[in-house]
Parts: structure tokens; sequence; C-alpha cells
């Protein structure tokens, strides 16, 4: 498969790219290239290969997530910039209609 200047031209304008004259040219032959790679690669038979998300098989390491008091909520609260009680006070986020 090949791609023109026109082609290329088609796309910048899509993607609202102003492009040079000497940068045409030069997307034009790498996108030829890419172009090119892709049509090698439909030419290798891969119906017994099953899909993958990666190329490196991978499971989740992560913990589940577990809630648990901390003794020392003096502490934590000690380096809030203000607090109410046993909570963290904060400035108002939503706005009043």
């Amino acid at each position: 498969m090949s791609i023109d200047r026109e082609q290329v031209g088609k796309v910048a304008h899509l993607a609202r790219l102003k492009l040079t004259p000497e940068e045409e040219e030069k997307f034009t032959a790498q996108l030829g290239e890419i172009l090119d790679y892709f049509e090698q690669l439909n030419e290798l038979d891969t119906t017994k290969v099953p899909p993958m998300t990666r190329a490196i098989e991978m499971s989740n390491i992560t913990r589940p997530d577990q809630g648990e008091p901390y003794a020392k909520r003096d502490n934590i609260l000690a380096n809030a910039p203000a607090q109410e009680g046993d909570y963290f006070k904060v400035p108002k986020i939503m706005a009043e209609e």
C-alpha cells in the first residue's frame, strides 16, 4: 500500500496541522514505510493466536483493600491545617444555588 503527498495533506488538514512541503515529503515517506510494515504483518497467519491485551502474561498483584482504624489519630490530626473534633476541616467546595 502506498500513500501520496495529497493524502498526507488531507490528513494534516483534518488534524489541523500546517505542514511545510518538506514535512509533507518527509511524512509521506515515513507513513509509507509504516503502511508497508503493516502489509508485512497482514501476511502472517494469526488464526491460532489468541487475542491478548499485553505481550507478556500478567495478573493483578495488588492486595485486597481492608479498612482498619488507625490507633494514632491525634498524630494525623496534628498535621492538619484545621480540624473539627475528630475530623479534618476543609473548605466548602459545593456552590450554593
